[in-house]
């Protein structure tokens, strides 16, 4: 089997990659390096299953010789990065998608388009499913991100409809594991570079806003079962346990031993207050769900930062607290008042 992986130098495609190598697939890595990295690749380089190629899909993507699936992941992920990188995020949920689909048609192989929750923008609905049409702010400052996914999932099906192609959509939630980038704003990693450089960590609310943290391993696995399926989807892929903000900064203070403060700032505009996936299609179609608990997840990736001292070190900086426009601190609470009242 020979898989195209686009985005498989970021996080979550290269333990995609990964995976894949180590069942004996045939991994052909598509990346710009715009938000991922070649280390993360570097100790496949020698494995002659898989190939790298940098290039940027939404300018066009051709690969010689047979393919059995394209895994289309190419997108900036985290609010900074899509923020930075506006007109490349919708560049690549629409031109990118279509180049990838229009590959997967060519070779008639399979297509699994890695969406996202944030598909359900801030939902009325909870937990969510995948018949919730969504709440979306379709000219608000996250909807380069929220609308290149919606247009993603649109097209994919339009050449499911018209050409026949064999897709497949995921909606992932909340994931982390090692391999994030210690500045790349998401609310795991900052909070886990904050508290190894004894700053802050940066609330934005009153922390009561909910995420669902489904730990990496556990995730490829699900897109693996869905690149083997002829599932069409939508189907989501995260772990329903869900934790508040403030829950997750409490448990990696515990886990890090960390003495920083916990600083709260004004909730940036249409950040979600609730999100939490029902997993029921993905436990019936692919058989999957979930196995890894949240703390176990959060002490490996722990374990992964502080093996990357410098990096955390100069991401200080990056994840400094007010990072969103007009937000500012309205109160701080050291760790250990927390413990006093939980």
């Amino acid at each position: 089997m020979r898989v195209i992986v686009t985005g498989g130098a970021g996080f979550l495609g290269s333990h995609l990659c990964e995976a894949l190598l180590k069942s004996g697939t045939t991994v052909v890595c598509v990346d710009d390096l715009s938000t991922g990295r070649l280390s993360n690749v570097d100790q496949f380089q020698d494995n002659p299953l898989f190939t790298f190629i940098n290039a940027d899909v939404s300018t066009g993507i051709d690969i010689d010789g047979p393919v059995d699936a394209v895994a289309h992941l190419a997108s900036p992920a985290s609010p900074p990065d899509y923020h930075r990188l506006p007109l490349e995020t919708l560049a690549v949920g629409s031109r990118g998608t279509e180049h990838a689909l229009r590959l997967a048609l060519k070779k008639d192989a399979r297509f699994v388009l890695a969406s996202t929750s944030e598909v359900y923008g801030d939902p009325a609905v909870h937990p969510q499913t995948e018949e919730y049409w969504g709440n979306v702010n379709s000219i608000g400052p996250r909807s380069v991100y929220d609308e290149a996914k919606r247009f993603a999932e649109a097209i994919s099906m339009a050449y499911a409809r018209s050409c026949g192609v064999n897709v497949g959509i995921v909606r992932i939630f909340n994931t982390f594991g090692p391999r994030m980038r210690p500045g790349d704003g998401r609310v795991v990693s900052s909070f886990i570079t904050q508290a190894l450089n004894g700053a802050p960590l940066t609330i934005y609310g009153d922390g009561t806003q909910t995420r669902s943290f489904c730990y990496v391993d556990d995730l490829v696995r699900g897109i693996v079962a869905m690149l083997q399926s002829d599932e069409p989807g939508p189907i989501n892929l995260g772990n329903p346990a869900e934790h508040t903000v403030l829950e997750l900064a409490e448990m990696i203070l515990e886990i890090t031993g960390s003495k920083s403060f916990i600083e709260f700032h004004r909730l940036p505009v249409d950040d979600p207050t609730r999100r939490q996936p029902d997993i029921s299609r993905a436990g019936t179609r692919l058989g999957w769900t979930p196995q890894v608990p949240t703390s176990v997840g959060l002490r490996r990736t722990v374990s992964f930062f502080q093996s990357q001292p410098l990096e955390v070190r100069a991401a200080a900086e990056t994840v400094a607290g007010a990072q969103f426009e007009g937000a500012r601190s309205t109160s701080v609470i050291h760790s250990e008042a927390l413990a006093k009242t939980a």
